[in-house]
């Protein structure tokens, strides 16, 4: 009864003593899975120019969007580099100065018209967008650490356009809003670089396609550069 006991005893230490392992052994992977970074998100700030054709005959403030994406990270096995694609979203506004956009003309050709009744007036374009990336990191287990490069492209599909307009009547601020997709291309393509040092990196866009369906009279390309932060 005695070598019994001590058999169960035994192996009661033993399994309890391997599951304390296997439970460490989770938590270590989990530790380094926390502090080894991948750049799972990515959020970008930044400033928006206009490009190509009928883009110098507009005027505008100081044009900005705001980018924010989840990627999914793919080292390539013994190298710094990796393949990333994600899903994201991105506002982009246009501030333009005594001119405006009637979205709501009955017309397939945009028209920016001089008008200096508004005190703001700012078109706002959303999409949603599939991020891809080619990476190479100088510590490839870890993107909080070392100097890093990202280049690639992004698929945007447009969900709303808009304009914004604020005037002062009787002494009041009105603000009146219209929205309409008809004028500009479903479908956006915009070539993508990055480049910094830890989680703060220094980004650009080119868009690939143009902004409306027309084309002749505004081909416009935006492009774009600014601060990213990324992470986890």
């Amino acid at each position: 009864m005695k070598k019994i006991f001590f058999t169960l005893g035994m192996l009661l230490g033993s399994y309890s003593l391997f599951a304390q392992t296997a439970s460490d052994a989770v938590a270590t992977k989990a530790m380094k899975a926390t502090q080894h970074s991948k750049d799972f998100l990515m959020i970008q700030i930044g400033y928006v120019g206009l490009g190509g054709t009928g883009a110098s005959s507009l005027k505008t403030g100081f044009n900005r969007e705001f980018n924010l994406a989840l990627m999914y990270d793919i080292p390539l096995q013994n190298t710094n580099f990796s393949l990333a694609a994600g899903l994201g979203v991105s506002s982009t506004g246009i501030y333009l100065k005594d001119q405006v956009l009637d979205l709501t003309a009955v017309t397939t050709t945009p028209a920016f018209n001089t008008s200096t009744t508004y005190k703001k007036y700012k078109l706002a374009m959303n999409y949603l967008e599939i991020p891809l990336e080619i990476r190479f990191r100088q510590v490839p287990e870890n993107a909080n650490k070392g100097f890093k490069v990202g280049l690639g492209v992004k698929v945007g599909n447009l969900v709303n356009v808009h304009t914004r307009s604020v005037q002062t009547i009787n002494n009041s601020k009105a603000i009146e809003k219209e929205s309409n997709k008809s004028l500009f291309n479903t479908w956006r393509f915009a070539g993508t670089a990055r480049v910094g040092y830890g989680n703060f990196s220094i980004y650009g866009t080119y868009a690939l396609t143009t902004m409306f369906k027309e084309s002749g009279t505004y081909d416009l390309k935006p492009y774009s550069i600014g601060i990213c932060i990324s992470g986890l």
